[in-house]
């Protein structure tokens, strides 16, 4: 039953959680940790485990695609990011880092670009999202970036691409001929229907049922949205806005435990509205270790996608420095570009795999994850869905 609180005469609001909230409870029944399948169907493809990249450019380099997509994971690429934009992605890369430098520590690496350091004693805190605005104002090579997204396709491994809803009419279709396995329409927060009296609306649905890719879209943080967008056809809701500063910015945020039960109750009710279709709930917020990808789940999300936690791989683009896709928006950036501390850039495997020395499920995130539904006596990732959890 839900509960609602009056915050004041006339005004009532239904208390709601975060995954920091939450906790699995064990069952009577434990099973070995060589017994869990950690596997991750989501309509034709089939993943090793239930994770995809959030679509950051500090994370996910062509390299680094390649090697989470060997690992058996989902790497999803940002169209709009600098894939497309920056020549050299390591001097890219180096300029944001040199000025989010200037607003941590308040110096800049031997050599830093005087432009940078020009931008950042302007206003230091911020001066990183200055230069992804910057660097993102370049306008979008299709060829280069369809060179560097061959360079993955070349690799062999599956993987989804990123565009925004304002975008997708126009990227999507190049996109596709060009070859993708999964097409990933995100913003920080989309309908089934963007309204704009200045241009044509994406009506989703239409536009999903016209492609010939599977795509998954988000994020949403409601039951209503999550509902409408499955109508769309989409093969997956992503859940959440991401790492994202809607909450500050916009006022705008739903805890996750909440919102991903809200979205799985959702995907159970389209479930029997359409006689069987199934939709991926994906969570992507509040995401920091395994014990938080375990509780997600526990929540009734079928996947995660992760940021930050994956930005401390030897292989990501920019090692120890994250931001989301929404930090370089020309007008109102949502998201910051963080330093993780203390930094410690682990090979990728060990990240995921193990063996670490981390007590706190910052490292070996898959095997935290099996480990975790071993402990609670289940074996699927599905099954894993249905565990008991408690309120803090």
């Amino acid at each position: 039953m839900q509960e609602y609180k009056d915050i004041g005469r006339g005004r009532s609001a239904r208390q709601v959680f975060g995954l920091n909230q939450i906790d699995i409870v064990p069952s009577r029944r434990t099973r070995s940790s060589r017994d869990v399948d950690t596997s991750w169907r989501i309509d034709a493809y089939e993943f090793d485990f239930p994770i995809m990249t959030h679509p950051t450019d500090a994370v996910v380099s062509p390299e680094f695609a390649i090697e989470f997509g060997k690992a058996g994971g989902l790497p999803v690429i940002n169209a709009e990011g600098l894939w497309g934009r920056a020549k050299d992605l390591d001097a890219a890369f180096g300029e944001i880092v040199s000025a989010a430098e200037r607003g941590y520590f308040g110096s800049f690496n031997e050599g830093a670009d005087e432009d940078v350091a020009a931008e950042a004693l302007e206003t230091p805190e911020f001066a990183a999202n200055q230069v992804l605005q910057r660097l993102h104002q370049q306008p979008l090579d299709l060829d280069l970036l369809q060179e560097r997204l061959q360079q993955v396709r070349d690799s062999g491994v599956r993987f989804g691409v990123r565009v925004s809803p304002q975008r997708a009419r126009e990227l999507a279709p190049t996109l596709i001929v060009g070859g993708l396995d999964l097409l990933v329409i995100q913003g920080t927060l989309i309908s089934a229907e963007h309204v704009d009296t200045d241009g044509e609306p994406l009506n989703l649905k239409e536009f999903i049922g016209s492609l010939d890719v599977p795509v998954i879209a988000g994020g949403v943080v409601d039951y209503t949205t999550a509902m409408h967008l499955m109508r769309t056809g989409a093969a997956g809701v992503i859940v959440g806005a991401g790492p994202v500063t809607n909450s500050q910015a916009l006022g705008i945020d739903v805890p996750m435990a909440t919102a991903i039960a809200d979205a799985a109750a959702a995907r159970r009710d389209y479930l029997d509205e359409t006689g069987g279709r199934y939709v991926h709930v994906i969570a992507d917020s509040e995401l920091s270790c395994s014990g938080d990808i375990a509780k997600a789940i526990a929540c009734g999300a079928d996947a995660v996608a992760l940021g930050a936690p994956l930005a401390a791989a030897e292989e990501a683009g920019a090692p120890n420095w994250f931001w989301p896709s929404s930090a370089a928006h020309p007008k109102l950036p949502r998201g910051t570009v963080d330093a993780l501390l203390p930094p410690t850039s682990v090979p990728l495997n060990q990240l995921l795999f193990g063996p670490t020395p981390d007590p706190l499920g910052h490292e070996n995130l898959v095997g935290g994850l099996r480990r975790s539904m071993a402990k609670c006596g289940y074996t699927e990732v599905k099954a894993f869905q249905k565990v008991d959890i408690a309120v803090r």
